[in-house]
C-alpha cells in the first residue's frame, strides 16, 4: 500500500463526488457532497480529505480542528477529531480507515492537541466497534443522536 492524503481540487472533486459507501452504511454517514458543502461553510476550520492508495480513490475524511464543542456551557472546552470518515463500499477492510484515523490524529498532534474526538451512530450496524478498537473510548457524551468518543493520542516525541 501507497497511502496518501490529497486536498480536493478540481481535478479531483468530480471522482470524490462519485465515492460511495456500501447501501447499507448509507445511513451512518452523509455523503461526500454534503461534507463538501459543509467545508466551504465552516472554513478553516474543516480539514477535507481524499484518501489514495497509488493512483486508487479509497476515501475520504474530514477533520474538525479547534471549535467550540459547548460554547455556551463550556467555552474553554475546544476540540478537534474525526468528522466524516467514508470508505469506498470496494475497498472497505484493508486498513483504509484506521490510516485515517492516524492521519487525523498526526494532523491534530502538529497543531498541538492531544485528544481525537469522533462521533458515529450508536447500534449494531454502526462504526462503533470500529473506532472502539482502535482505542476510542465513550465520553458519556451524544451529539444529534450519536454517541461521542475520543481518542488520547500519544505526545509528539
Amino acid at each position: 500500500m501507497t497511502l496518501r492524503l490529497e486536498k480536493i481540487t478540481p481535478d479531483n472533486v468530480e471522482a470524490a463526488l462519485k465515492l460511495g459507501v456500501r447501501p447499507e452504511q448509507e445511513k451512518n454517514v452523509e455523503p461526500v457532497a454534503v461534507s463538501l458543502a459543509e467545508a466551504y461553510a465552516w472554513g478553516e476550520t474543516a480539514w477535507p480529505r481524499l484518501m489514495f492508495d497509488g493512483d486508487r480513490l479509497v476515501g475520504f475524511l474530514m477533520a474538525f480542528l479547534d471549535i467550540a464543542w459547548n460554547p455556551a456551557k463550556f467555552p474553554e472546552d475546544r476540540r478537534s477529531g474525526l468528522w466524516r470518515l467514508n470508505i469506498a463500499a470496494d475497498a472497505q477492510g484493508r486498513g483504509y480507515g484506521r490510516f485515517a484515523v492516524g492521519a487525523v490524529g498526526e494532523e491534530i498532534r502538529r497543531r498541538g492537541r492531544d485528544r481525537l474526538f469522533t462521533t458515529w451512530e450508536p447500534g449494531d450496524a454502526g462504526p462503533g466497534a470500529f473506532y472502539l478498537k482502535l482505542g476510542f473510548r465513550t465520553t458519556g457524551e451524544m451529539s444529534g443522536g450519536q454517541t461521542v468518543g475520543v481518542l488520547d493520542l500519544a505526545p509528539v516525541s
